[in-house]
């Protein structure tokens, strides 16, 4: 006997669950009750159902009864009262049939009684203490309070093959062209078959394309979410079922649904909890409202984080003035109020150099970039811009430098809506725009915004004041990312006075100005004054900010950088070693400085001559660089640059053409023909080209290059000298000893004035020379 309503269709990947039970069933010898919990929605009743219809014959009798409420419960008892003893009963109370019905139960073993859609377990407590026969099957929302009546087992949403094939089957669309629409809609829906279900009805009824239903979803959520499987004002639907999770919720817990709405406008996974209390709410109450959507599987909660099903996410961010858990001013407070939480969380400092804030950083991140992706930056409330832009500084330091000036320009634009154009908050966010530009390479777009953010910080905050310092050395550095070396030079100069004289000799900003000015003596080929303060600065950074400091670790880069240009090989190397095993301890192996100085290791071996290390060092490093900044950005242009002088060293010039000619279309796009980064390219092209035999490509190639090195940099640059001695190389393998002699002459002259007369290049420039003039070839 049973009561049992018909299984619509076969289930769909559930014989996990389904197995489950079946083994639990038959390895009790006394009552086993278990209870199926889940997010409304999931398919607990389906489960339970298919499980009864398969498994009837086993049961000498299965009886299912709605039991949301004690009095649902107490009169599908007395309904099995009624069936069993086949008389009319209306003259016996409700109470005494469910009493009987008890009593049947607990001397007839082999039944399975399913109890659906349990609403609260103490409304069982008075049954289930009596039974002691058979078996009991519990379906509830609610995932906690079964102590010592259930063994409580959650069910979750489907997997997604099983979820495409429900979708499929309720919508008729089961040929394969459909299935890749089909699997990206059932990722749309979560993988919730009461929504799966919902959908292909719709689909069905209305008779619209799977495409055309997501557009649909994606505009008119609410009203979607709401239209039944199947005609009919009572049939379940998502946005029925979760409205009465909501009600019962609320009834119990305002502040519950609040937290529900604010998390709607997050990410889906591991929000940090502590998130939720970080503006001073009251961590207790918070738990206890977290807690209870839990209990009705509302949420995912682990000691340290939250989640939640985005379905939820999306229907509770949904406005619909008919339910009063969205109404408007709920869906918007909420919005303002899921800002107001990340802008409160983010860690204190500058996120370029703060490594201890960075896992905080991260864990946030995911719920920083959905937040982002579901509002509109017309709507953005105060707070924003800062949350953006500190965002944008961030990614910058991480390599996410097109993500990183998407942020940056939206907080600008916030600010200056929020703030005025002049405020000093509009003032640090078009300074972090500026940054993110010149993390991704594009100093022609960083410059304007230095120069403007200087001008008007010197106008609204002085010219002494820390901001507008830090606005001159960013300024600074982005005239060196363009070449313009001497106006960097001449700029820091002027800042270190002033940042020593403000802010004092040891402050971050003097260090790191000092840096910077090395790098630009190095950059101008003037080791000499380089080298001594890159030392300098290592041991001031060392001793005032620790050695795992990233300005410290930088400065040990760009050292290491300086004695290579200055020819010292071997101590290049020895620092490069030990400083990226640092990187890789502090940063990471994946981090852009750690990258950048492989990059260095891969290039001191190869002026050393070890092409068997530099060449595995520069292929790892370029697939690394491509795979972390892109295969565009100019650090990954230049690794494949210098992968294809290496190949071209070592023999390999079929392999090195390729690259190069790739990588000088590249920065011609993106820097113009006149940048030293250009220039380059054309001149490691040219050597490709020689070290192929093809000096008839080689030597035009040579001789324009040298030319515009001239114009742009000048006759002593060491571009313009090393493009001088190589094409003064190719006369000489060309057998025209009249160009390549005086040439070679100018050339070696230049280099003992410049680079120093013990300098690598300058020794290789002379052994050319003499050659050429003994006619040893």
């Amino acid at each position: 006997m049973h009561n049992l309503s018909h299984a619509h269709a076969p289930i769909l990947g559930r014989d996990a669950e389904l197995a489950w039970l079946d083994q639990v069933v038959r390895e009790g010898n006394s009552v086993i009750t278990q209870a199926v919990h889940g997010l409304g929605g999931v398919g607990k009743s389906t489960l339970a159902l298919h499980y009864a219809r398969a498994h009837r014959q086993d049961h000498t009798l299965t009886w299912w009864i709605t039991a949301d409420s004690p009095e649902r419960i107490t009169a599908g008892l007395a309904a099995l009262a009624e069936r069993l003893q086949a008389r009319p009963t209306s003259h016996v109370s409700t109470a005494n049939q469910a009493t009987w019905a008890l009593t049947w139960l607990q001397t007839h073993p082999g039944w399975l009684l399913v109890l659906d859609n349990v609403e609260d377990p103490a409304h069982l407590e008075p049954h289930l203490g009596q039974l002691d026969a058979g078996h009991v099957l519990i379906t509830s929302r609610r995932a906690t309070g079964w102590r010592h009546l259930a063994h409580p087992v959650r069910i979750d949403v489907l997997a997604p093959g099983p979820a495409a094939d429900l979708l499929g089957r309720a919508s008729g669309h089961t040929s394969p062209d459909h299935r890749p629409a089909l699997t990206e809609l059932a990722a749309d829906l979560g993988y919730l078959p009461l929504a799966l279900e919902q959908a292909g009805a719709y689909i069905t009824r209305h008779h619209v394309s799977i495409t055309t239903y997501r557009e649909r979803l994606a505009h008119h959520p609410a009203r979607i979410h709401a239209t039944p499987a199947r005609a009919g004002q009572h049939e379940a639907t998502v946005a029925r079922v979760w409205h009465l999770t909501l009600d019962s919720i609320a009834a119990q817990d305002p502040l519950a649904v609040r937290l529900l709405s604010v998390l709607a406008w997050l990410a889906p996974d591991q929000l940090p909890r502590d998130v939720l209390t970080v503006l001073g709410q009251d961590v207790l109450a918070v738990d206890e409202a977290l807690a209870l959507l839990a209990d009705y599987s509302m949420i995912t909660l682990t000691p340290d984080t939250v989640s939640v099903h985005r379905l939820v996410q999306t229907t509770t961010r949904t406005i619909d003035p008919h339910d009063p858990h969205r109404t408007q001013d709920a869906v918007t407070t909420a919005r303002h109020h899921a800002t107001a939480l990340l802008n409160a969380a983010l860690p204190d400092g500058d996120p370029e150099v703060d490594l201890g804030a960075w896992p905080r950083w991260k864990a946030l991140l995911p719920h920083i970039h959905a937040h982002a992706a579901l509002t509109e930056p017309r709507h953005d409330p105060p707070g924003t811009d800062r949350l953006f832009s500190m965002t944008a500084l961030f990614l910058a330091r991480q390599g996410q430098t097109d993500l990183a000036v998407a942020y940056g320009e939206r907080a600008v634009h916030t600010a200056a809506r929020l703030h005025g154009t002049l405020h000093p908050d509009t003032l640090a966010s078009r300074n972090n725009l500026a940054m993110a530009h010149q993390a991704a390479g594009d100093p022609n777009s960083a410059i304007p915004l230095h120069e403007s953010v200087l001008a008007d910080s010197v106008r609204t905050l002085g010219p002494d004041h820390p901001y507008t310092l830090n606005s001159r050395n960013n300024l600074a550095r982005a005239y060196h990312a363009a070449n313009d070396v001497d106006r960097a030079i001449s700029l820091h100069e002027s800042i270190l006075a002033d940042s020593a004289r403000v802010l004092g000799p040891d402050h971050p900003l003097t260090l790191t100005t000092r840096n910077n000015l090395a790098r630009a003596y190095q950059a101008a080929d003037d080791v000499d004054r380089a080298i001594p303060l890159q030392e300098s600065v290592l041991a001031d950074s060392a001793r005032v900010l620790g050695p795992d400091h990233p300005l410290t670790l930088t400065t040990r880069d760009y050292l290491a950088s300086a004695y290579q240009a200055a020819g010292h090989l071997d101590r290049a190397i020895e620092v490069f070693e030990s400083v990226i095993a640092d990187c890789e301890r502090v940063l990471g192996p994946r981090d852009p400085q750690t990258l950048a100085s492989r990059g260095g290791l891969a290039s001191a071996y190869q002026a050393a001559g070890d092409l068997d290390r530099a060449i595995p060092l520069h292929e790892s490093i370029l697939a690394d660089l491509e795979r972390v900044l892109g295969p565009d950005h100019p650090d990954t242009l230049h690794s494949r640059n210098n992968l294809g002088i290496a190949y071209w060293k070592a023999g390999d010039a079929a392999r090195a053409i390729p690259l190069h000619e790739s990588v000088l279309a590249d920065f011609e796009h993106l820097l113009g023909p006149d940048h030293p980064n250009t220039l380059a390219t054309r001149d490691y092209l040219a050597s490709a080209h020689r070290a192929a035999g093809d000096l008839d490509r080689a030597i035009p190639l040579y001789e324009s290059v040298l030319a515009d090195c001239e114009r742009v940099l000048g006759p002593d640059r060491s571009l313009t000298l090393i493009t001088r001695g190589n094409l003064a190389s190719a006369y000489e393998a060309a057998g025209d000893l009249d160009r390549a002699v005086p040439l070679l002459e100018t050339t070696v002259r230049t280099a003992e004035r410049v680079l120093g007369p013990e300098h690598p290049s300058t020794t290789v420039f002379r052994e050319i020379l003499q050659r050429a003039l003994t006619g040893d070839g």
